[in-house]
């Protein structure tokens, strides 16, 4: 029971310490660290086979992966042996799992990059097109004020689940473990999962964060649903035009929210029949977003706490 009510109370902290503070530096950010490590392993892989590169892929995401696991178990049992009686011990756990909980939690860099863009927008698309490379990996480069704006919204409906709603899933399924080996899958997935000289290399790594992400996608959608005081409708034939088995789920309800039509060139159109999204429909985008996140963190902090109080 204690265990549940500290999980419950380090969900509201983490997300306190997010909107005040953001992110912690890079030298101590365990999902820098993360990047750092995932960066180093796959350096020797471009001069392998594709076969050499998929099978090294694979074990080096199995061997991160339990590395980081074990690590986050140990940080649990630590935190469980707070030499405190109740309820300070609850309220010591929570703190101290929050603390390890907020890294893997990214939603105000989110929201302010994604506003962010907005306002460079507003001086010139060449700002635009800059602010909106420190957000996606795609060539921002020949991107019009239309596209930038698009792919900043895409961004930030994508992201919503990859940076709070499928972490917190996981802390509520499994605790720090499950959200730390999540935060490990998205962060190799975005590292290896591209084509490139890594591809065959991150084809496991890409397919375990499809994995990982598959019902998180879908209730970031559902989140975004009820935050929109007219729920729309036709979300499940917008979300299968886009290549990932997921991203397409918050995406295309955002754009079915909004009433606008997000593509990406030669890829996809997401309600083509939306208009072309303005300053204003960000705007929007950001109000009904930060719903969408209040209401996951307060549901998955309610479903642990009942679960405690049920045992």
């Amino acid at each position: 029971m204690t265990e549940g009510f500290a999980s419950a109370g380090a969900i509201a902290v983490a997300f306190a310490l997010d909107r005040l503070f953001g992110e912690p530096p890079a030298r101590v950010h365990p999902v820098v660290w993360m990047g750092t490590a995932l960066a180093s392993i796959g350096a020797p892989w471009p001069r392998r086979s594709q076969r050499l590169q998929f099978v090294w892929g694979a074990l080096a995401w199995l061997g991160g992966a339990g590395a980081v696991v074990a690590i986050a178990a140990l940080a649990v049992v630590l935190t469980r042996r707070v030499p405190l009686a109740p309820p300070w011990a609850v309220l010591a756990q929570a703190l101290i799992l929050g603390l390890l909980l907020k890294p893997l939690l990214a939603w105000r860099m989110l929201r302010d990059e994604v506003a962010g863009v907005e306002r460079s927008l507003a001086t010139g698309v060449e700002a635009g097109r800059r602010c909106l490379s420190r957000l996606v990996s795609r060539d921002t480069r020949q991107l019009s004020a239309i596209e930038v704006r698009e792919s900043a919204l895409e961004s930030l409906a994508e992201n919503l689940n990859d940076s709070l709603v499928a972490p917190l899933f996981w802390f509520a399924c499994g605790g720090l473990p499950a959200a730390a080996l999540y935060r490990f899958a998205n962060t190799a997935d975005a590292m290896w999962g591209y084509r490139g000289p890594w591809e065959w290399a991150g084809k496991w790594s890409a397919h375990a964060d499809d994995l990982l992400s598959y019902v998180p996608a879908r209730l970031t959608a559902l989140l975004l649903a009820v935050a929109k005081p007219r729920t729309p409708l036709g979300l499940k034939t917008v979300a299968r035009v886009t290549p990932s088995p997921n991203s397409g789920w918050p995406m295309g309800m955002l754009a079915l929210a909004l009433g606008v039509c997000l593509r990406k060139p030669g890829v996809y159109a997401l309600n083509p029949a939306g208009a072309q999204p303005s300053a204003v429909h960000t705007e929007h985008a950001l109000r009904l977003c930060t719903r969408a996140a209040w209401l996951a963190v307060g549901l998955s902090g309610a479903l642990l706490a009942l679960i405690a109080a049920r045992r």
